[in-house]
């Protein structure tokens, strides 16, 4: 992969987290496509909305070695509690609601250092 991480230099590492609600797959019976779907317009949605931030400008300028970690939320009260407490915090992200069903399927967070967000992610585990 040559190129991967040039200019970089002592840069910090970059990472764009995806929470994704496993109960649209394991109780709701939601196609995993369309759970797929949901992830990656709320990753779309957060890289759109926060285009002109050093950190999302760096993440898309090191195209080939962007870095993302889907984690998974068991339902959607834990969902939304996480996105309300990255708002209190200050830490942007989108919370995907799919229309016109009007339900909360996944945030993404815009591409941040993995240590000033793991924080708040610490009790989701990978999605699988």
């Amino acid at each position: 992969m040559a190129g991967a991480g040039v200019g970089s230099g002592s840069a910090r590492r970059l990472v764009q987290y995806v929470v994704v609600r496993s109960d649209l797959v394991r109780s709701l019976a939601w196609p995993l496509g369309a759970v797929i779907t949901q992830a990656c317009h709320a990753a779309t949605a957060a890289i759109h909305l926060n285009y002109n931030d050093p950190d999302t400008q760096q993440y898309l300028a090191e195209l080939d070695s962007m870095h993302k970690v889907v984690l998974e939320a068991p339902d959607e009260a834990s969902l939304t509690g996480l996105s309300e407490t990255l708002s209190q915090e200050a830490i942007a992200h989108k919370l995907w609601i799919e229309q016109p069903e009007n339900i909360p399927t996944c945030l993404a967070l815009k591409p941040y250092p993995k240590e000033t967000v793991h924080p708040f992610l610490r009790k989701f585990k990978l999605f699988k």
